[in-house]
This record gives C-alpha cells, sequence and structure tokens, in this order.
C-alpha cells in the first residue's frame, strides 16, 4: 500500500511531455520521472538515430522507454503534429515541461559569437535563442492547451534561470566572454508568460508555474567553477539531479493549491 508521501507526490501512470528532452537537464528530468512510474515523452530537435539511443539509455536506467520524437519546437505545424502523435500514443498528456532553450557553455561546444559582448551581439542568434527559449515554450503550450482544457485538468512547469531572476555576473567568466543576453532576456520574460498563462488557465483547472534552478557542475573549467561557488550560499554548483525533487513537487498533487509561482532552486545565489 502506497504511503501518504508516495500518494502526495505520485506521477504515476501520468503523460508528461519534457521538451528538450535529450539534453543534460531534460535527460535527467526524463529519466527521473520515468523512473517515478510516468510515461514520458520527449520533443528535441536532435536527429531521429540521437532520439533512439537516449530513449534506450532511459530504458536501460529505468525499465520505461520514453516515446521520443524529433521535434523543431519553433515549427508550429510540426508541433502540432507531435502533440497529435503523442495523445493518439497515450490519450492525452497530463503535463508539459518547457524545458528547451538554447544555453551556451562556459565548457565549449559553442560558436564563440554566444559570447559575444552586446555591442557585437548578432541578431540572427538573438532571434534563434528568443525562437527557441521563448517562443517554442508558447508554441508547444498552445498545441497541448485543448485537450487539457477539455478534460479540465493538466500540469505546465515552465523552467527559467536563475539569469532570468538576476543579471549574469560576467565577471565569473573567462575573459572576453560574455553570458548570452538573449538567454537572459528569454528567461526574464519567461517569469511573465508563466504568470500570464497561469491566469489565463485557471478556469481551465491547469496549473502553470516555474522552476528556477541554478548552474549545474558539467565540466566547466575550475576558475569559473571557483568563482560561481563563492557566489553561492551554498558553496557548490548544482548536481544534475538536485532539481528533481522540486520538479515533482510541481509536477504532482502536492503543488496542488499552486499556480502563477516561481520555485527557485539555485544554492542561495539569487537571495545574496
Amino acid at each position: 500500500m502506497a504511503t501518504v508521501q508516495e500518494k502526495l507526490f505520485s506521477v504515476r501512470g501520468n503523460v508528461i511531455l519534457i521538451t528538450g528532452g535529450a539534453g543534460m537537464l531534460g535527460m535527467e528530468y526524463a529519466t527521473f520521472l520515468s523512473r517515478a512510474g510516468a510515461r514520458v515523452v520527449i520533443f528535441d530537435i536532435a536527429d531521429e538515430s540521437v532520439l533512439r539511443a537516449k530513449a534506450d539509455e532511459v530504458r536501460r536506467r529505468t525499465g520505461r522507454r520514453p516515446f521520443a520524437l524529433p521535434v523543431d519546437i519553433t515549427d508550429e505545424e510540426a508541433v502540432r503534429d507531435a502533440v497529435r502523435r503523442a495523445i493518439r500514443r497515450f490519450g492525452r498528456i497530463d503535463a508539459l515541461v518547457n524545458n528547451a532553450a538554447l544555453n551556451p557553455k562556459v565548457e565549449g561546444g559553442n560558436p564563440q559569437a554566444q559570447f559575444s559582448p552586446y555591442e557585437r551581439y548578432p541578431v540572427d542568434l538573438w532571434r534563434k535563442e528568443l525562437d527557441v527559449g521563448l517562443t517554442g515554450a508558447f508554441i508547444v503550450t498552445k498545441a497541448v492547451m485543448p485537450a487539457m482544457g477539455r478534460r479540465r485538468a493538466g500540469v505546465i512547469v515552465n523552467i527559467g534561470s536563475l539569469y532570468g531572476e538576476t543579471a549574469p555576473d560576467n565577471r565569473i567568466y573567462p575573459r572576453g566572454q560574455f553570458k548570452s543576453i538573449a538567454y537572459a532576456t528569454a528567461k526574464g520574460a519567461m517569469g511573465n508568460f508563466t504568470r500570464a498563462l497561469a491566469s489565463y488557465l485557471a478556469p481551465f483547472q491547469i496549473r502553470v508555474n516555474q522552476l528556477t534552478p541554478g548552474g549545474v557542475r558539467a565540466g566547466q573549467p575550475p576558475a569559473f567553477v571557483k568563482k560561481y561557488e563563492s557566489r553561492t550560499m551554498l558553496g557548490r554548483m548544482a548536481r544534475r539531479d538536485d532539481f528533481n525533487g522540486a520538479l515533482l513537487f510541481l509536477l504532482s498533487d502536492a503543488s496542488r493549491y499552486m499556480t502563477g509561482a516561481n520555485l527557485v532552486v539555485d544554492g542561495g545565489w539569487s537571495a545574496w
């Protein structure tokens, strides 16, 4: 028999759609929620072969294979088609995690343009980052809303960033690098997108909240890590599994009277 806590925080059997599900945190969320008994759907722009490998990896870890679809979330028709496929597969979508974003990493693998100073930041890159990080969330939410509304039930969790709450501290970055102003802008806007959606969707009994994670330790240069950790109350960068409990809370009935809120999990960075 399930305990009171297990019932309150249960997502067992729930159909949960995660955008950007093949990325670092997306895979962490997909694995954790699959292990918790959810039926996970992944949208990601990665190639189908990459998504198959990611889905197989989740299955090896959890015994459950997510339904992974290659989708460009900035393409409204492609998103509508993918949502229809997910609903045909599972009959419904219980929750959406708007996780996808272009977030340039200090540890490499990103064009140097993404760390350009403001006066040299390319306009096309600005548009692309806003398209993925903000417009993509708008498009996917718009596509799942009707199905949730008909059932008068649903949960949406938008993933924010500490750089949506505070200005980037460019002093912690390597010389000549500046945190993407487009990323900070998109994440700042995500907060009011969350509140506006919560207000609009409340009559349909759809709850909308934001989870704001701090920076994750993922192979950054030691000098960056040292500076970052000195600015954080808990004295360390996050582990990738540090946000799972907060996400489970927001997706489950444990937060059933919570909407339009922002749950900040950043080790105290933004409170200092």
